[in-house]
């Protein structure tokens, strides 16, 4: 069992900054990703990071404006999300995978991001 604890988000204006983070615990695993659900929308893939090696994957709609690292002593990572548009507006939620291969096996309870324009 892995517990996913997330905090950060908030309303922000357009062209803000805002740094999520996703704290970890109980079982190890390889991949942690973000994804968000906007109001009436379907949820979509945002970022993910393997937690060995450290390689990035990023949706097309955030490449250069959202990061993502990691701490691995305190089985954390961070989405550094930068020049927000109000369409950045949804809930996001982070998950884990126990295989790199595997589907995401647990998720956090989620965070709302507002933009405002």
């Amino acid at each position: 069992q892995v517990q996913l604890t997330e905090s950060g988000g908030g309303l922000v204006q357009a062209g803000d900054s805002v740094r999520l983070s996703c704290a970890a615990s109980g079982l190890p695993f390889s991949v942690m990703g973000w994804f968000r659900q906007a109001p009436g929308k379907e949820r979509e893939f945002v970022a993910a990071m393997e937690r060995n090696g450290g390689a990035t994957h990023y949706s097309d709609f955030v490449k250069g404006r959202f990061t993502i690292s990691r701490d691995n002593a305190n089985n954390t990572q961070y989405l550094q999300m930068n020049s927000l548009k109000p369409g950045d507006t949804a809930v996001y939620t982070c998950a884990v995978k126990t295989l790199v291969s595997g589907p995401y096996d647990y998720w956090g309870q989620g965070t709302q991001v507002t933009v405002s324009s």
